[in-house]
């Protein structure tokens, strides 16, 4: 079985429900499984830290859960046209498999979610993206060949699949920004299971 790491940061929720969906779009490829995994909170003050094992939810990542995967699906919730910040606290640790290129020709994904239309969705997707160039990565977006990026009224986009909130952050998940989460989970476990025929 091939590994599809799906690694999130979500505040309130709605990136960890696109990172569900995309384990969906990932498993419905035979021969893939899925591993969804979380970072922790980081703190303005230097002195406190969290538990190394969250109280509830998905379970911290670690970096041999990166080395382990043969594809990784990266999202985090917009913060002024950029990922958030604990998400980019555990990328920059990843330095020791920047260095064995640990992740060298994996294919990857992003996805975002913000809470308005225009709140810097395709920016946050960039910057998730380039930590990943850097490990020597493959990065997959959405093409148009799928209708739901077509006929979108909130949210998707061909660098990866986004979520329009709203203000409250408690606006449901469309039906085409289900399926473009689905899609693009599909989309990277098929790649995935290709490379690694190609390389058997």
């Amino acid at each position: 079985m091939s590994e599809i790491l799906i690694l999130y940061y979500s505040r309130f929720g709605a990136v960890k429900q696109m990172a569900n969906l995309v384990a969906r779009g990932a498993e419905q490829v035979k021969g893939i499984q899925t591993c969804v995994r979380t970072v922790p909170s980081v703190s303005t003050v230097v002195e406190t830290a969290e538990d190394s094992i969250p109280s509830h939810g998905d379970p911290y990542v670690r970096l041999e859960d990166l080395e382990r995967c043969s594809g990784l699906a990266l999202g985090s919730p917009t913060r002024f046209g950029n990922m958030a910040a604990p998400l980019k606290y555990f990328l920059d640790t990843t330095g020791s498999l920047w260095l064995s290129a640990s992740l060298k020709d994996k294919p990857a994904a992003v996805f975002t979610s913000s809470s308005s239309i225009h709140g810097g969705q395709e920016t946050t997707l960039l910057t998730m993206m380039l930590p990943l160039l850097h490990h020597g990565m493959m990065v997959l977006g959405l093409p148009y060949t799928e209708a739901a990026l077509k006929r979108t009224t909130t949210g998707g986009t061909p660098y990866g699949a986004s979520h329009v909130a709203g203000a409250d952050s408690d606006r449901p998940i469309s039906d085409d920004e289900r399926v473009l989460c689905i899609a693009l989970g599909k989309r990277l476990a098929t790649f995935s299971m290709a490379l690694a025929h190609a390389r058997a």
